[in-house]
C-alpha cells in the first residue's frame, strides 16, 4: 500500500522520506485545512527528497467554490509547480450547489500534462459522492480522490469508502482514504476497507498534532501495520 504523508516544512518532508513515506502532500497553513505553499518551499522540498511531491493548489480557505480570478491564480500556481519540478498537484472545486465544478475543473486541468493529479477533500462536501465520482471518472487527468467518505474522520465512514472503492474498479481512478487514520485504528480500518493508498497527517506526528513534526518511529510503525494487515 502506498502511504502519502502531509508535510508543511522542508524538515517534515525529509523526515517523511526517512520514515518510508511513498509520497508527500506539500501544503502550508495546516490550521486552515491546507493552502498552496510558497514557491521557495516547493523548490526546496522537490530538491531535497527523491519521493514524489504533490502540491496543494488552494488559494484561500473561504470555501472550495472559486471565482474566475481564483481559477486564474490556481492555473498560475499549477504552471509554477510543473516548472519547479513537483510530481503532482492536489486540486478540487465545487459549485455553490455542492456539485463538482466542471467548468473550473476543466480549466485547471488544461495545464496538468506530466503532473499526477489528486482531487482533494472538496469531494467530502459534495451533495452525492457516488454521482460526483461518476463525473470525475470523465477526467482522465485525475488519478485519485482523497476522501474521508463524507464523514469528519475516515474510520467513521468505512462502508461508504468501500463502496466508493468498488465503484472505481475498472476505471483510472482510485480512492485514497484520509483524515483520522492512526496507528491505533489502521488495522481495524483495513479489515473493512481495501484501499491501494492511504493518506495520513496528525496520526504520525509528535503529540498527534499537525503543529508538531513527523515522528519517524510512529510513521515506520504505521507503515509496518499496513503491511501486516496485508494491504
Amino acid at each position: 500500500m502506498l502511504i502519502e504523508v502531509i508535510a508543511d516544512t522542508l524538515n517534515d518532508a525529509i523526515l517523511a522520506e526517512k520514515a518510508g513515506a511513498d509520497r508527500i502532500e506539500l501544503i502550508t497553513a495546516v490550521g486552515e485545512g491546507g493552502l498552496t505553499p510558497s514557491y521557495g518551499l516547493i523548490e526546496a522540498v522537490c530538491h531535497a527528497v527523491s519521493i514524489p511531491v504533490s502540491v496543494m493548489i488552494r488559494p484561500h480557505n473561504r470555501s472550495f467554490t472559486y471565482t474566475q480570478q481564483d481559477v486564474a491564480i490556481m492555473k498560475s500556481d499549477i504552471k509554477a509547480c510543473r516548472d519547479i519540478g513537483a510530481a503532482g498537484i492536489v486540486i478540487g472545486a465545487i459549485t455553490a450547489e455542492n456539485k463538482v465544478d466542471e467548468e473550473a475543473l476543466s480549466v485547471l486541468l488544461e495545464d496538468t500534462e506530466g503532473l499526477d493529479v489528486t482531487y482533494h477533500r472538496a469531494f467530502d462536501q459534495v451533495e452525492n459522492q457516488l454521482e460526483a465520482l461518476e463525473v470525475l471518472k470523465s477526467y482522465k487527468q485525475i488519478s485519485r480522490i482523497l476522501t474521508s467518505g463524507g464523514a469528519e474522520k475516515a474510520p467513521q465512514a468505512k462502508e461508504q469508502l468501500q463502496e466508493l472503492i468498488n465503484s472505481c474498479e475498472g476505471s483510472h481512478l482510485t480512492i485514497m482514504p484520509g483524515s483520522g487514520i492512526t496507528p491505533e485504528n489502521i488495522e481495524a480500518f483495513l479489515q473493512d476497507v481495501s484501499p491501494y493508498e492511504i493518506h495520513v497527517g496528525s496520526g504520525v506526528r509528535k503529540n498527534r498534532s499537525l503543529l508538531h513534526e513527523i515522528d519517524v518511529e510512529l510513521l515506520q510503525t504505521f507503515k509496518e501495520l499496513c503491511k501486516r494487515a496485508g494491504a
